[in-house]
């Protein structure tokens, strides 16, 4: 998916938790809820193959996936960074994600290593949902989640001293030659 949602979504408008008008009592999120709030936050998404709901930016994608039974089921929002990093990165690319773990409370982050040597990076939060929560709250934590997925990005670019403009189709430097 390369679809750019804008790349930052409009998480100072309509999307504030204190703008979501709910009852009082606890609230049993499900995938409807959450396509209102990622419309209100001008994020554009699509339906994945497992029915999930995916919103894609250029560097990663975010997930918003309900699993497990009615009163245990958790609401994961989980990003999928593109960058790939080589094996003999993995080493340095755990210590810096430690640094991120130990220091933010989340989204935890960790690394995927493919069959080819290829190691990427995904971060998660869970909630659980199954018995109800707060509207506000699970907006707040939705929208806290969106943010600091997009944070993490920055922070590792940062970080690492890699290149924000890589190419995510061929995974190039631009200007890069040697493919």
């Amino acid at each position: 998916m390369s679809t750019d949602p804008s790349s930052t979504p409009n998480l100072e408008g309509d999307a504030q938790p204190q703008q979501w008008a709910g009852p009082a009592g606890p609230v049993i999120p499900d995938q409807e809820l959450v396509k209102e709030l990622l419309d209100q936050m001008e994020l554009k998404y699509v339906v994945d193959d497992e029915g999930d709901l995916a919103a894609p930016w250029t560097t990663f994608r975010t997930y918003f996936m309900f699993r497990g039974e009615r009163d245990q089921q958790i609401f994961s929002v989980r990003t999928f960074y593109d960058r790939r990093h080589s094996i003999e990165d993995k080493p340095r690319l755990l210590e810096t994600i430690d640094d991120w773990n130990r220091r933010t409370l989340w989204p935890k982050v960790y690394s995927d290593t493919h069959d080819d040597g290829v190691v990427r990076l995904i971060s998660e939060n869970q909630m659980i949902v199954g018995t109800g929560v707060s509207l506000e709250h699970f907006v707040a934590s939705t929208v806290s989640s969106v943010r600091a997925a997009i944070e993490f990005e920055d922070w590792l670019v940062k970080r690492l001293g890699l290149n924000p403009e890589i190419d995510f189709a061929t995974d190039e430097e631009p200007g890069d030659a040697s493919a």
